[in-house]
């Protein structure tokens, strides 16, 4: 400060007051001393503006998932390049930690809240038994919770905004379409059952399933790995009334179900159409090609972060909807194929022939 006020040719306080954005000075010193302190080389300490009580100038994000399934999740990956593409504009940090479970997360929280590390958080993967919501709520610690809380969570929440997905909307968007092909017998492959927005898929599949009659259709849960994705597969596949349709909640276990069926001597699309949640290079990687839904994790790390930098910035709380994403269909679904209709005597109410093999 001193050298920047000897060069600038006015007070240290002035420098203080340019450099923080606070009034005491004119938009000329302010501008010539900022101009200065670029010449320098000047950058506000984090660690001295945690200590004034200014802040960190860091945002935190937690992850309460086995780190070896994340390994291989396009859509967290996408999510946090996301994420950074906005933090990196602002000069903000990212602290990101991975950890067993919800628990371990509320540690952090606290952790992180009173060595004054982080300014805000960035919550994922909401759970129906949220116990992180209250915990913000009781530190005051500013947030953006990326994806829905549950339905039974009205808030108020004072420091704590939603970037919400309809995965409601979308589950209906897919089992309609799969319908009008025909399927009747329809089976989600499901991630993590304590998860908000997986609750959210497996009612909304039961709903539509009600309403149009199919009583064929259910969920199996999974921790969203390739393993249990290819386990739920195969005990499906392998029943006496095997679906004609399956809907996977991520790419991962929707490329490991396609080998599954193939190695069973099942034919994608011919035998059992396949939907992924997630689109990604792998959806164009397997044979045939993925159907999946158009989601775009890079653009909702960019709402989610700007979320929180804007609460950062004083902004009001709010819930933010993103749009509806389409169904890109390709090769791996197709009508319900005609062997199909004439073992059954109608539309998805029979046993598939067998295959040879």
């Amino acid at each position: 400060m001193k050298d920047i006020a000897q060069r600038a040719g006015v007070s240290e306080s002035a420098v203080s007051f340019a450099l923080n954005d606070r009034p005491g000075v004119s938009e000329v010193t302010r501008a010539r001393v900022r101009r200065v302190a670029e010449q320098l080389g000047w950058r506000p300490s984090a660690a001295a503006r945690a200590l004034s009580g200014e802040g960190s100038a860091t945002v935190g994000l937690v992850v309460a998932r086995p780190a070896a399934n994340l390994g291989v999740d396009s859509f967290f990956l996408q999510l946090i390049s996301g994420i950074q593409e906005v933090l990196s504009e602002r000069h903000l940090g990212l602290l990101f930690q991975v950890v067993d479970d919800v628990a371990d997360e509320c540690g952090v929280y606290r952790r992180w809240w009173a060595e004054h590390r982080v300014d805000g958080v960035l919550v994922v993967d909401p759970r129906t038994d949220d116990p992180r919501v209250a915990l913000l709520d009781e530190l005051g610690l500013p947030g953006v919770v990326i994806g829905a809380l549950p339905g039974t969570d009205t808030g108020p929440h004072p420091g704590l905004s939603q970037v919400r997905a309809d995965d409601a909307g979308a589950m209906a968007a897919i089992v309609g379409r799969l319908h009008e092909l025909g399927h009747r017998r329809i089976v989600h492959i499901a991630g993590l059952p304590s998860l908000a927005h997986t609750d959210r898929r497996i009612r909304s599949l039961r709903l539509e399933a009600d309403r149009r009659g199919l009583t064929g259709a259910h969920s199996a849960t999974t921790d969203y790995s390739d393993t249990e994705g290819a386990a739920a597969t195969r005990r499906v596949l392998e029943r006496d009334d095997p679906p004609t349709a399956l809907i996977y909640d991520n790419d991962v276990m929707a490329a490991a179900g396609v080998a599954v069926a193939a190695g069973l001597g099942v034919r994608v699309p011919d035998d059992v159409s396949v939907v992924s949640w997630e689109d990604s290079a792998l959806c164009r990687l397997t044979a045939p090609w993925l159907t999946a839904l158009s989601r775009d994790p890079v653009a909702f790390g960019r709402l989610a972060a700007r979320e929180l930098t804007t609460l950062l910035d004083g902004g009001a709380p709010r819930t933010v909807q993103v749009p509806l994403p389409d169904l890109i269909e390709r090769g791996s679904t197709a009508p319900v194929s005609p062997s199909t209709h004439a073992a059954s005597g109608g539309p998805g109410n029979g046993v598939r022939p067998a295959v040879p093999r």
